[in-house]
């Protein structure tokens, strides 16, 4: 069901939120956050549905800031049942300028003693918990798959972390990670000499994952792109022992190369944006791996 509210306010909104509670059930019940999208520059519905698939894993409630330049009144909508996933879907539309006090139009729709997160689909605050949305969540998740210049921006957000941020560049290359700490154990002598990245242009997933590598194995760090991939193509590891390598060229199925052994098969597609969300709202406490490999892409 979905509620529209023009030129409502906050406490309207909740006396709806009561309203349809009493008339439906209680649609908080087993909710485990709050979850705050800043949707400024971004396809609102395209973050609604990621985060509506992704609240099947973790039942919110959803508030999403979508701002509209021409208005001047704050317009509100409700979603609650299928158009709302495991969640309930407030949408607020204030005016433009109003987004300077982001934080007071959340404040009063947040869930008691919940946690909060905070995600930005598109921007990205360079410095996310000196934002008014930021200062109030536990977790800050942004995204910068589609920075102009990931690597500056990347530095820029070393210089602003702090203890609780996130990005979503970092959890598309979980599984990467996961497979190469599993193949690396299995050779006797585990010294890296060279780290071999290759994937698409302007990918801060490609300088999140070899500043990891760099800061993890203490190895040197080379990248190259391919302007037709779509994604990480393959990371290589030079050993004593021989190379240790996957390679995904199609996008899909990758080939585990390790020394003195066959080589295998493996499915490993790209994620999907709400498979990193989903991953990344799994946990309320810091990410202090995601903070060092962050620091070290400015050494990379």
């Amino acid at each position: 069901m979905i509620l529209d509210l023009p030129g409502t306010s906050t406490v309207d909104i909740n006396a709806e939120l009561l309203r349809l509670r009493k008339e439906g059930g209680v649609i908080t019940l087993g909710r485990v956050m709050t979850l705050v999208i800043d949707a400024s520059d971004a396809d609102a519905e395209e973050a609604i549905s990621t985060a509506n698939v992704a609240s099947r894993e973790h039942p919110c409630r959803i508030v999403v800031l979508s701002p509209q330049e021409s208005s001047r009144v704050l317009d509100a909508q409700i979603r609650v049942g299928g158009d709302a996933g495991a969640s309930e879907v407030v949408v607020l539309r204030p005016p433009l300028a109003a987004m300077e006090h982001a934080d007071t139009l959340v404040t009063p729709l947040l869930l008691p003693d919940a946690p909060i997160v905070a995600w930005w689909p598109a921007i990205v605050p360079l410095a996310p918990s000196s934002t008014g949305l930021g200062a109030m969540a536990q977790r800050r998740i942004t995204d910068t798959k589609g920075a102009g210049n990931p690597a500056s921006v990347l530095c820029a957000l070393s210089d602003g972390y702090r203890a609780g941020d996130t990005d979503l560049a970092w959890s598309r290359v979980t599984r990467w990670r996961a497979l190469l700490a599993s193949a690396l154990e299995q050779v006797s002598d585990r010294r890296v000499t060279m780290a071999r990245v290759h994937g698409d242009v302007n990918s801060p997933s490609i300088l999140l994952l070899g500043a990891w590598l760099r800061r993890t194995l203490g190895c040197e760090f080379e990248a190259t792109y391919d302007p037709e991939a779509t994604g990480l193509v393959s990371v290589c590891l030079d050993t004593p022992a021989g190379e240790i390598g996957i390679r995904r060229p199609d996008g899909l199925n990758a080939t585990l190369s390790q020394p003195g052994q066959p080589d295998h098969i493996i499915t490993l597609p790209s994620r999907s944006l709400s498979e990193c969300l989903a991953e990344e709202l799994r946990r309320m406490d810091d990410d202090p791996v995601y903070g060092e490999a962050l620091h070290e892409v400015v050494h990379c």
